[in-house]
């Protein structure tokens, strides 16, 4: 082979390493913009733990968990096993529409598409320090579309009152420690009016509805008329969420799956948040 040909070989060899390096380049620089967003993607759990320490209803009975087998077999492995009870309406959880309307969806009929999408926080912690037994109303709801925008349709709706920096500390928290019906009478702790849920209803369509409370009827209610609001048309309620002060007023992917039990009045739920 003489020099020439030696040269332009070498040259075209050059060419292909070079060509190879800037797409190799270009596809990096592809991947990591498309890789940027997902960085920046987080999930905020909004469930507090279900444990002997969490807040139930005053007549319902606290969870209790027991040990059916744990530590090392026979075998030479370790193994562990529990059973576990629970009311359905304890710590955090959902309240299927059958809780409060006859012939309403029953927990495990309830659609996935009310159970996952865009989601608003609508921050009244305001209203709430200056009164613990406040009554979310249209006015607050409005008063805070004037700040971000409409609720879009559909959305779902999430109510921080800033209760939730109180659990699991049962007085604090639903204002008292009673328990039976003397505690459902002490009851005292923030919840959304009835007018204002048939607002959110009628005027935004909204698909469902969550509160950092025991329950989306203030804890005073006699007549639980929001929940009868609601779930008269079919719109599920999510009660004792965790963490909604990580979550901006809008732009939350929420997702809230609870528990498929068959003919179940609600359940244990774990709702999450994606954010950026």
């Amino acid at each position: 082979m003489n020099r020439a040909g030696l040269s332009n070989r070498t040259g075209q060899g050059t060419y292909i390493v070079v060509y190879r390096t800037i797409v190799q380049l270009f596809v990096l620089v592809i991947w990591a913009v498309a890789l940027t967003p997902a960085l920046a993607e987080q999930w905020i759990d909004l469930t507090h733990e279900l444990s002997a320490d969490a807040v139930f209803w005053p007549t319902a009975e606290p969870f209790k968990m027991t040990t059916d087998f744990e530590g090392m077999t026979e075998h030479g492995y370790y193994y562990s096993a529990y059973t576990f009870t629970t009311a359905e309406h304890g710590s955090t959880h959902i309240d299927a529409p059958i809780h409060f309307a006859e012939g309403g969806h029953h927990v495990d009929e309830i659609p996935l598409s009310q159970l996952i999408g865009e989601a608003v926080v609508v921050d009244v912690t305001v209203q709430v320090a200056k009164n613990r037994d406040h009554q979310i109303s249209v006015a607050d709801l409005k008063a805070w579309e004037t700040t971000h925008g409409e609720i879009q349709m559909r959305s779902i709706v999430l109510l921080y009152t800033g209760f939730s920096n109180e659990w699991p500390n049962a007085k604090a928290y639903l204002g008292t420690e009673l328990r039976g019906e003397a505690g459902i009478a002490a009851l005292s702790f923030p919840g959304l009016a009835s007018d204002a849920a048939q607002w959110l209803m009628q005027v935004r369509q909204i698909k469902s509805v969550g509160i950092d409370t025991a329950s989306i009827d203030y804890g005073k209610s006699k007549d639980y008329a929001t929940h009868v609001a609601l779930m008269t048309k079919n719109v599920p309620v999510f009660e004792n969420i965790a963490n909604l002060d990580q979550l901006s007023a809008t732009g939350a992917f929420v997702v809230a799956l609870p528990i498929k039990i068959r003919g179940g009045s609600g359940g244990p739920l774990r709702i999450v948040a994606l954010v950026q």
